[in-house]
């Protein structure tokens, strides 16, 4: 009798043993199927476009290691990929140049491999990829273009909204739907430290808030919506939404309290009803809806200090962003074209340095002693003045970034 039980347990532990064996090679088959390396990102299609794709991306290209999505190792077992950060921009008109020299400006300090996703007029489309496929020796991007569009049957309404395409922002959680989290910025924006920061930010987000924008003034006496809007903004000044850090999967699964009915409405669901309703009270476009949204909705909104977004009201009529003073600009927004006349030379020449030099350490390193030589010369102008904030982050920036050995890196 023993002899029998022996005999069946052993039976019984070989076969279990089989199986186990069985749906092991079953399992490294099907993800090695299903494309265990991952490859370069496609554009998402916007929901509300038709068989024709003109949702998609038209462009799609990667640099080097940052393409990936996660690798198999020999053995077939996924390792987990590298955190990315998810960068977009709108660019219409004559904004390729600026467009260009914001996302240099991200992959100077950026540590983390960054997705950019662009989204621009067709005409532009060329010259984005030709310019952004001679950076691929920097192996640390890739990116995706796009082309603008809206709802088509409100197309029209949308494009005429303050800039031609500049209310393709708020569509952005519709059209990028695998997307989790994204930094939205506008053209004119230059980062003076790491993306990486900025990104960080999302952890400090409690469980109400979806997205961040800093105050549009900090001194009421010359801020435009509390003097002017003739509409619900957020707060005592408003927001600016020229450097928007969004949540954007609560922001798709979140129901909005509004003024137009009881019931709350999902994001695609509410920006045309708004928009119908404000149209005629309204100046700063999108902007002025996304102070709409969040005046009914304080608690989805997580505000950052305005040294993530210095903009020339900041120090035009003296300076009152008390923490650039004390730790220098992180993010410059050079709104109102200052980066191309003589209103603020102070922002042209931080703007000017950066779009000349190359990505080349020895460049970057040495920006900081002729720019510093410029920005002496803008002491004239109130922002000049205090133009010691406007190299101060960058210098900590470039010495932390390219002043280590390179074994440290």
């Amino acid at each position: 009798m023993r002899r029998y039980l022996r005999v069946v347990v052993l039976c019984l532990a070989c076969g279990f043993c089989s199986l186990l064996y069985a749906f092991s090679q079953l399992a490294v088959s099907l993800e090695e199927g299903a494309g265990g390396v991952g490859g370069k990102p496609q554009a998402a299609a916007a929901s509300w476009l038709g068989g024709d794709g003109r949702g998609a991306g038209r462009g799609v290209g990667s640099a080097g290691p940052a393409a990936h999505h996660g690798r198999s190792d020999r053995y077939g077992v996924k390792m987990q990929p590298v955190e990315r950060v998810h960068l977009a921009v709108v660019a219409c008109g004559e904004r390729l140049e600026e467009t260009v020299t914001m996302l240099k400006s991200a992959l100077i300090f950026s540590i983390k491999p960054l997705q950019f996703h662009i989204f621009a007029e067709d005409q532009l489309h060329d010259s984005f990829k030709g310019i952004l496929d001679s950076w691929s020796f920097l192996q640390t991007f890739n990116y995706s273009l796009y082309p603008i569009t809206f709802p088509s049957e409100n197309a029209a309404e949308w494009k005429k909204l303050f800039k031609p395409c500049a209310s393709q922002r708020l569509f952005l959680p519709l059209i990028l739907k695998e997307v989790d989290s994204l930094l939205y910025v506008d053209t004119d924006i230059l980062f003076l430290r790491p993306v990486d920061d900025i990104w960080a930010l999302l952890k400090k987000f409690n469980s109400t808030q979806i997205a961040a924008m800093a105050p549009e003034h900090e001194e009421p006496r010359i801020g435009w919506y509390n003097r002017f809007a003739r509409h619900p903004y957020y707060g005592k000044t408003g927001v600016n939404s020229g450097v928007m850090l969004m949540n954007m999967t609560r922001m798709r699964r979140k129901y909005f309290k509004n003024d137009m009915t009881t019931v709350r409405l999902r994001w695609g669901d509410i920006l045309m009803p708004l928009l119908k309703k404000y149209k005629l009270n309204i100046t700063w476009g999108d902007q002025d809806l996304l102070n709409i949204i969040f005046f009914h909705n304080p608690e989805s909104l997580f505000v950052f200090p305005c040294q993530w977004n210095y903009r020339p009201d900041h120090c035009i009529y003296g300076s009152n962003c008390q923490e650039a003073e004390e730790e220098g600009i992180f993010i410059l927004h050079g709104n109102r074209g200052v980066y191309h006349d003589d209103k603020q030379p102070a922002f042209r020449a931080i703007y000017e340095a950066l779009r000349n030099c190359s990505f080349e350490d020895d460049s970057i390193h040495s920006l900081l002693k002729p720019l510093e030589l410029e920005l002496q010369k803008t002491v004239h102008t109130y922002c000049g003045k205090i133009y010691k904030i406007f190299i101060k982050q960058l210098t900590k920036s470039i010495q932390d970034r390219y002043d280590r050995p390179p074994k440290e890196r």
